[in-house]
């Protein structure tokens, strides 16, 4: 069962999907809640993110799966991208879960951009999850979003200018949101405190996020890491999508008794 509603906090409209048991639409408060987060340009209506609530709330009991729309991207009333946005979404869905859902626990499953977001969210802000599983991390995400702007669209920023970046949706940027990606970089923090907790896979056909990057960083840090034969960065093949389920939902299950 899905159902949308908004967190209104700060000023802010947080568009949001609850998915849980058929049985558990009307309950008011789960065990555990496991939030999702998106890419880049996408959003929290993917098939992944539904197949990903449906089978983890289907196979055990008490769980209940939050997707939301980072800014500007999806349903959300933003119009201009900044990181500080972004981590202040993640706390306030976060503090929903454990405040109104009444979560004893809760895990993320972050993607891409959401997987840089959540790994910056741990070092700046701190740690609220009990686990936590990055598929296909952004890992330089400054060089993956710095690399995709034209030349004539550095050129505007670097004249105080915004411009417009996206796919289906575009939202706005200027420089300062650049700068600030390229002040964080996973590799220069240690992640040791936090990787019994970590799972990260990543398609070993993956064309828009190195696998490399992420492989040293499980490394460097002592990570579970598993890379996925032939996945790409959305992870298109079902076979490939539902092994990352698989693994993901298995690895929130572990201990939570």
């Amino acid at each position: 069962m899905e159902k949308h509603f908004d967190i209104n906090e700060q000023g802010l409209s947080i568009r949001c999907k609850l998915i849980c048991k058929d049985s558990d639409k009307s309950a008011r408060s789960f065990e555990h809640i496991a939030i999702v987060t998106h890419g880049f340009g996408s959003n929290k209506e993917t098939a992944g993110t539904l197949n990903f609530g449906e089978h983890l709330t289907a196979k055990y009991k008490g769980w209940g799966v939050i997707a939301f729309d980072w800014p500007c991207h999806g349903m959300d009333a933003r119009k201009k991208l900044t990181v500080a946005e972004c981590l202040t979404y993640l706390t306030i869905v976060t503090d929903y879960a454990k405040n109104e859902l009444k979560a004893k626990d809760v895990c993320i499953y972050s993607t891409s951009l959401g997987g840089y977001l959540t790994l910056r969210y741990l070092i700046e802000v701190g740690n609220p999850f009990r686990r936590i599983a990055l598929r296909c991390p952004a890992i330089h995400m400054y060089e993956t979003m710095s690399s995709r702007i034209s030349e004539a669209d550095h050129a505007k920023l670097r004249k105080g200018k915004e411009i417009q970046i996206g796919f289906e949706r575009k939202m706005k940027i200027d420089q300062s949101f650049l700068d600030d990606l390229k002040s964080f970089c996973p590799l220069d923090h240690e992640y040791f405190d936090f990787a019994d907790n970590m799972l990260i896979l990543h398609g070993t056909k993956d064309e828009m996020v190195p696998i490399e990057d992420a492989q040293k960083f499980a490394e460097d840090n002592v990570i579970e890491f598993i890379p996925v034969e032939g996945a790409n960065h959305p992870f298109q093949n079902p076979n490939h999508m539902a092994l990352a389920i698989h693994k993901i939902i298995e690895f929130f299950h572990e201990g939570n008794d």
